[in-house]
């Protein structure tokens, strides 16, 4: 099997994958411009971008975009103890400059939604049409078996998916099951396993939201980091249908994949003084 037909494989398989690719080189090194590695999120790699240090590098720079999902450039210096600005030097003798570019193929946001009711049909209505690999987990058969637009759904026990499969870092997790309780289930098991999610929502009242804090900081302590926790999950649009919450989670974890800090609109301004819908 050649590269390409693994690179079809990893698609037909979701197995999220980086083609790394030698685009520029200058003076002497193991690569030829051109050369091509195919490293997979399993670990597995095939072709080579020379070997050595550099192949070593890139392997291990692998790992890293399967958390952050992006594509990059980067140049090596192929020469231990020398700088040249814009560059990594590696430990190596060769004495040239490579270029390395690696391409992300796979979904951008792998989401994880435990609950598959109205609003977690909702939810995976909302964002199939966007670049994500989607996973629902429901202990109800009845309703796991009839839930649609999922790539993966999984008939668990929400917290026992946890314990058994874990999440994968950088994920986007939707807590909203049937009961309060199962809720605050999966989100202790987050923090008891110390998983890294980028974002995880629970769907709740403010009330219910304090209520699982108290019991959250007895627990854990108040040093527990909650900087990826969101809740009340979404943002406020108003509205409160399945179909309008689904709206207003997506629109917040799309926020968060694109590292919004603020979220801006709903009209601009100029420091606050050029209101044209005023007519000002």
């Amino acid at each position: 099997m050649d590269l390409y037909e693994k690179i079809l494989d990893c698609r037909r398989q979701n197995i999220p994958a980086v083609i790394v690719t030698a685009v520029e080189k200058t003076g002497e090194g193991p690569v030829a411009v051109g050369k091509k590695m195919l490293v997979t999120a399993r670990g597995d790699a095939y072709g080579t971008v020379g070997g050595g240090n550099l192949e070593y590098h890139a392997r291990e720079k692998c790992k890293e975009l399967f958390t952050t999902r992006k594509h990059l450039h980067e140049r090596y210096v192929l020469n231990d103890g020398k700088v040249v600005p814009g560059a990594k030097t590696l430990p190596m003798v060769c004495g040239g400059i490579v270029t390395l570019f690696y391409e992300y193929l796979g979904a951008e946001m792998s989401v994880v939604i435990f609950g598959a009711g109205h609003v977690g049909q909702a939810l995976a209505n909302t964002l199939r049409p966007l670049n994500v690999h989607l996973t629902v987990i429901d202990e109800r058969e009845p309703v796991i078996t009839r839930f649609n637009n999922a790539d993966r759904t999984v008939h668990s026990g929400f917290a026992e998916f946890i314990d058994e499969e874990g999440i994968e870092p950088g994920a986007f997790v939707v807590i909203c099951t049937p009961s309060h309780a199962y809720d605050y289930h999966v989100v202790n098991k987050v923090f008891e396993k110390n998983l890294n999610p980028k974002y995880m929502g629970m769907l709740c009242s403010t009330k219910k939201l304090r209520e699982y804090l108290d019991k959250a900081y007895e627990r854990f302590g108040k040093t527990i980091d909650l900087s990826r926790f969101y809740a009340p999950i979404g943002l406020s649009t108003g509205g409160g249908s399945p179909e309008e919450i689904a709206v207003s989670i997506a629109a917040e974890m799309l926020a968060v994949h694109h590292d919004k800090d603020v979220i801006g609109h709903m009209r601009e301004t100029e420091n606050g003084n050029h209101r044209y819908w005023e007519n000002e």
